[in-house]
Formats: structure tokens, C-alpha cells, sequence
């Protein structure tokens, strides 16, 4: 989709922080890896469990089928270690000259039956672990994206105003990723591993309680060297995620601005600007995963530690006949499994502070301030004249700083009204507040004699027509961009709009005419041609009242010409609000408003204000005679 349409030059300056660049990653459960914090854990963790409560008795299944699955799949080794010991009883027997020593093989055979059975329960619980728990996370971030979504329909523009479009993105698509991941994986992972340490401790109580306390002798020994490479590996953690958000940043610059490093012969320098960061990144990223990557081989060494002493003590006992040989391969069998979840554990609880983090931030999206209720009152476009009036109107965007205030305007029905004057003057905020964009802070604003607050917001926008300096295309046909102007409309009547535009030359020379599809940006056309497509949608919308931002900003003189005409027709008999930049171009307007500071200072027609010999006499003497800057008028 191209580039949305800003609320115009006089607004706020964005905040915040960009969304995950074309390197980004997703926040990692990696040991020793920085990991976003919540700053009300509690909270928003009791908030995001209530998301779960319709789901409770579905979760308590998934429960115990985790846990069902977790102990057949324990109970496994303790019972193939009696096969073992039948078979090592046997063998030995032979050995020894026992002329009545076997190898009871029927129950072995019943044994690997049992295993059987225990491994076939066990992969049905987890599947019916997985199964569950799949719908109640999808069902759960379903909701949370429905909510978020219509939360996104109700937020004023003055949100989107203060946010980047990749801090909006970054909540509503990372983080509702990260919770999904989140409650379909890890949660189920974390019963397990809980389970799993449990029940292998218990089970290797029943068979030795010298060889648990033996294993567990080592946990120390783990905690320590886990809490040792956390504590290391953080510091290159922080700083591969600082150098790969500066890599980020450049990429984007230079991709963004690729002409202009062209146009100015900075490629080298680009170059080697990235090969700088991307060697800070590299030597910061290999260290981190290095000093993370030997966390497995030093548990594994501590696992083999507590291996041979399990061998050997283990040896001992079965020498003294105090053990079965059986128990000690069962036994080694659960000491393996023992610090494998320990360690899935410690990135469990990473990935949890991680995902209550963008709970949060979701959360705080969800808790902004939304716009006010709209009433349900409603227009019929077809009988609006188009007289439009601000009385007394104050606004600001920030309460401390007024910027239009006592505005008193009255538009009749069917006049061009231009509005001009220096950047920030407020041009464009007034026609925000008149599609209420923005609500005002005190006065009315009437259409027709009727208060816009009193109406449905989305009937009162139906009323309007604009067309911006900023362009808006959808990745679409050039048909249906055309099209979005007015629901229903048949080809006719697409075509003839775009003639009117001086647009269907253009687009009949393209490849595939009007099934031409635009890309994302819609840079497969030229400005003036996708300003040129903006307008013909207006023109087919046929409102009551037409906005123009400088609408003709985009393109040649000739076509501007053209364009002014059809703009001219268009306007014809509809209350028209005309922002220009050249004041040659509204010369013929009604009405002509001169704002400065967010008041109207002059108004009048052309010929009126400059005999005034005023302000509006400035602007326009001074985009002829060279003394200002043209752009010092818009």
C-alpha cells in the first residue's frame, strides 16, 4: 500500500520507534539474550489470563494431558530396565554354569508390549496437548487481533499522528505473534519441563536415593555456570541488538534515499559506512553466540560429571547386589533427562518476561484514549448545500499551546474558498477539524446549520471529496483505485472520471490499461500520474463539498491547466476548500482566507485583499518579485 495520508504539515511530530527492520528478529528465548521487561508483570499478566478464562476447561484438559504424556513418557526407562535385568540375568546365569538358567523371553516380550502401550499413550496425550492448546492460542489471539483491530477503528488521528506507522506495526503484528507463540508452545513446554523434573526426581528416589542425591549434588554446579554465561553473554547480547538496530537504520536510510546517494556519488561512502556497523555487528554477534553457544557443551560436561559417578557408585551397588543392573540403566537414563529441562526452564522464563512485555504493550494500546462517541445522527448527501460556518473555534494540539483560536468563518453554499498563508499557520488543521480528524476544543462547526459533533463521523466524511498533496493507492488495479471513490460504480462511469482528470491518455498506454496493477508504494507510476488517479476518484465521488491540498502540486504546467479546468467544472455549483501554495492559482475563488498563527487575519476577495496592501499583498508581491521564497506562502 503507498504512503497514507498525513494530517498535513501542521501536525504533531511522530514519536517513538520505528518497527523491526529488514535484519530484525524476534525477541529470542536464547540464554543470556535481552529480554524486554514488563513493568507491571503482575497486571498484565491477570489481564492476559482473562483473555483465557472462556477457555478454561479446555486448558485444564491440556493440562492433564500434558502431564498424562509427561509421566507414561517417564515411567518408560524404569520398566525397560527390567527387560535389561532379565536379560542380564539370564546371560549371567549361562555364564556361571546354571544348567537351569534362561533368558525368560516371554517377559521381555510382555515388557516391550508395555512400552509400547506407554509410548503409544504418551504420543496420543501429546497430541491431544498440542491439538488443544493450538485452537485456545488461535482462538485467543484471534480475539486480541479482532480487539486491537477495532480498537485501531476508534483511535483519533491525533494517535496516529504522535506514533511511527513501525511502532503501530511492531505492536500489532510482533507482539500479538510473540503472545501467540507464546501460549502455543512455550506454555505447554514449561508443564512439561516442571513435570518432567518431578517426576524424574521421584522416579530416581524409588530406585536409589544415594545415586538422587548424587545427581542433584550437580545442580549447584549448573545454576552457577548458568548464571555465570547469562551474566557474560548479556553485555554482547545488548550489544549485537544495538548494532543491528543502527544496521537497520542505515539499510532503510540508504534504501529510502538511494537516488539522492546516487544523485550526490555517496555510494562508497554508504558502503563502507554499512561495512563499518556490519563488523561492529559481526564481533558483537560472535562473542554473544559464542559465550551462549558453550552453555550446552559445560551442562553436558557437568551432566558427564555426575554420569561417572552415577557409573561408578552405581557399579559399587550393583556389585553388592544392593541394585539391579536394569535400575542403574534406567537411572542413567533419568539423570540424562534431568538437566535438559531445567535448561528449557531458565529460556522459558526469558520467553515469558518477553511475551508479558508485549501483553503490555498491546494492552497499552487497547487502555488509549478513544475518539468521542459519534451520535447517530446523519445527512443526506444528495440535499446538502454545502453552507459551512466555524463559530468561535479554538483548538491546539497541545493544551498549553493555543493555535486557532476565536475562529469565526462563514462559507456560503457553492463558494471556492481558498485558504492560504505561512507553514504551520493551521490550513490544514482547520480542514482536519472540519472532517473531524480532530475534535475542537471549544465553538461549533456547522454544515447546513447542523453541528458536525451531532453527526455519525463516517456520514459526515461522505459529504467531503479530497484530494491531498500526499498521494493514497492501494496495491490494487487502477481501476479499483479509481473506483474507491464511490461503491457500485460501473466501468462508464470509471473511464469518464478518469477523462475528466486527463487521466485515461495515460493510463490506456500502459501495458494492461486499467487492469494495471499498482505495487506496494504504487511506484510504477510517476507523482503526477497517482496525483493524477487521486483526482479522477474524486471526481467520480461527487461530493457535496470538495477538499483540495494542493492538489496540482504533482504536475506539469500543461496538465495542470487542464486539470484546473476539470477541477473548475468539478467545483461548479459545490462549496469548495481550495489549500494553495502558488497564489496565482486561486485568484479566481470567492473567498479567499489569509491565516497566520491559527487565525484568520484577512479575508476577502483577490482583487480586495490586494488593495488592503496587507499581509495576503506580501505573500503574493513576493512570489513574483523574488524577495521571499515561493514556499514561505504555503
Amino acid at each position: 500500500m503507498s504512503k497514507q495520508p498525513s494530517a498535513g504539515r501542521g501536525s504533531p511530530p511522530g514519536q517513538g520507534g520505528g518497527g523491526p527492520g529488514p535484519f530484525g528478529g524476534h525477541p529470542g528465548g536464547r540464554p543470556g539474550m535481552p529480554v524486554q521487561k514488563a513493568k507491571d508483570f503482575k497486571g498484565t499478566f491477570r489481564r492476559l489470563v482473562g483473555y483465557l478464562k472462556p477457555f478454561r476447561f479446555t486448558l485444564i484438559t491440556v493440562f492433564a494431558a500434558a502431564i498424562a504424556s509427561t509421566i507414561f513418557s517417564i515411567l518408560s526407562p524404569k520398566i525397560l530396565g527390567h527387560a535389561t535385568t532379565k536379560l542380564f540375568t539370564g546371560v549371567m546365569g549361562k555364564m556361571n554354569g546354571d544348567p537351569n538358567a534362561k533368558i525368560d523371553w516371554h517377559g521381555i516380550e510382555m515388557i516391550i508390549f508395555w512400552l509400547i502401550g506407554l509410548y503409544v499413550l504418551s504420543a496420543v496425550f501429546s497430541y491431544i496437548q498440542q491439538y488443544l492448546m493450538a485452537g485456545v492460542a488461535q482462538r485467543t489471539v484471534y480475539k486480541l487481533r479482532n480487539d486491537v483491530n477495532e480498537k485501531l477503528s476508534r483511535l483519533p488521528l491525533k494517535f496516529f499522528d504522535s506514533r511511527t506507522h513501525g511502532e503501530i506495526l511492531s505492536r500489532v503484528v510482533n507482539d500479538v505473534d510473540n503472545i501467540s507463540n507464546t501460549l502455543q508452545q512455550s506454555l505447554t513446554q514449561l508443564i512439561t519441563s516442571v513435570v518432567t523434573i518431578i517426576g524424574v526426581i521421584v522416579m530416581m528416589l524409588t530406585i536409589s536415593p544415594l545415586l538422587t542425591v548424587i545427581v542433584l549434588l550437580t545442580l549447584p554446579l549448573s545454576f552457577y555456570v548458568i548464571k555465570i554465561i547469562a551474566g557474560k553473554s548479556q553485555g554482547y547480547f545488548i550489544g549485537q541488538q544495538k548494532n543491528l538496530g543502527e544496521l537497520n537504520g542505515h539499510v532503510e536510510e540508504m534504501y529510502t534515499g538511494h537516488q539522492v546517494v546516487k544523485a550526490y556519488g555517496h555510494e562508497r561512502k554508504a558502503v563502507e559506512q554499512f561495512g563499518t556497523i556490519n563488523d561492529r555487528l559481526y564481533e558483537a554477534g560472535w562473542r554473544a553466540q559464542f559465550v551462549s553457544g558453550i552453555m550446552m557443551p559445560l551442562m553436558s560436561f557437568i551432566g558427564n560429571i555426575g554420569y561417572v559417578a552415577i557409573s561408578v557408585v552405581g557399579g559399587v551397588l550393583v556389585t553388592r547386589q544392593s541394585i539391579n543392573i536394569g535400575d542403574i540403566q534406567a537411572f542413567i537414563q533419568y539423570a540424562r533427562q534431568f538437566t535438559m529441562p531445567i535448561t528449557q526452564t531458565a529460556n522459558i522464563a526469558n520467553i515469558i518476561q518477553s511475551t508479558i512485555a508485549s501483553a503490555e504493550r498491546v494492552f497499552e494500546l487497547l487502555d488509549e484514549k478513544e475518539e468521542i462517541p459519534e451520535e447517530k445522527r446523519e445527512l443526506d448527501p444528495s440535499r446538502v448545500e454545502g453552507h459551512v460556518a466555524f463559530k468561535r473555534v479554538d483548538f491546539s494540539y497541545k493544551e498549553d499551546t493555543p493555535l486557532i483560536a476565536d475562529m469565526n468563518i462563514d462559507v456560503q453554499a457553492g463558494q471556492t474558498v481558498a485558504i492560504v498563508g505561512p507553514t504551520g499557520a493551521g490550513k490544514t488543521t482547520m480542514v482536519n477539524l472540519l472532517m473531524r480528524f480532530y475534535e475542537v476544543n471549544g465553538g461549533t462547526i456547522t454544515v447546513d446549520g447542523t453541528d458536525i459533533a451531532s453527526l455519525k463521523r463516517g456520514n459526515l466524511r461522505s459529504l467531503f471529496g479530497m484530494v491531498l498533496q500526499d498521494t493514497w493507492l492501494f496495491g490494487g488495479t487502477i481501476r479499483d483505485n479509481i473506483a474507491y471513490g464511490r461503491a457500485g460504480a460501473s466501468e462508464a462511469e470509471v473511464v469518464d472520471a478518469a477523462k475528466a482528470a486527463f487521466a485515461d491518455h495515460f493510463i490506456r498506454t500502459l501495458p494492461d490499461g486499467y487492469d494495471t496493477v499498482l505495487n506496494e508504494e504504487a511506484s510504477n507510476l510517476s507523482q503526477g500520474q497517482k496525483q493524477l488517479l487521486t483526482i479522477a476518484r474524486a471526481i467520480l465521488a461527487d461530493p457535496a463539498i470538495l477538499i483540495l491540498d494542493e492538489a496540482t502540486s504533482s504536475v506539469d504546467t500543461r496538465t495542470e491547466a487542464n486539470i484546473q479546468k476539470a477541477m473548475n467544472r468539478l467545483m461548479e455549483g459545490r462549496t469548495s476548500f481550495v489549500i494553495a501554495h502558488r497564489l496565482s492559482t486561486i485568484r479566481e475563488a470567492d473567498l479567499i482566507l489569509v491565516m497566520n498563527q491559527g487565525s484568520v487575519i484577512e479575508q476577502g476577495t483577490h482583487e480586495a485583499l490586494l488593495a488592503q496592501n496587507g499581509f495576503y499583498a506580501d505573500l503574493y508581491n513576493s512570489q513574483f518579485s523574488g524577495g521571499r521564497l515561493a514556499s514561505d506562502a504555503g
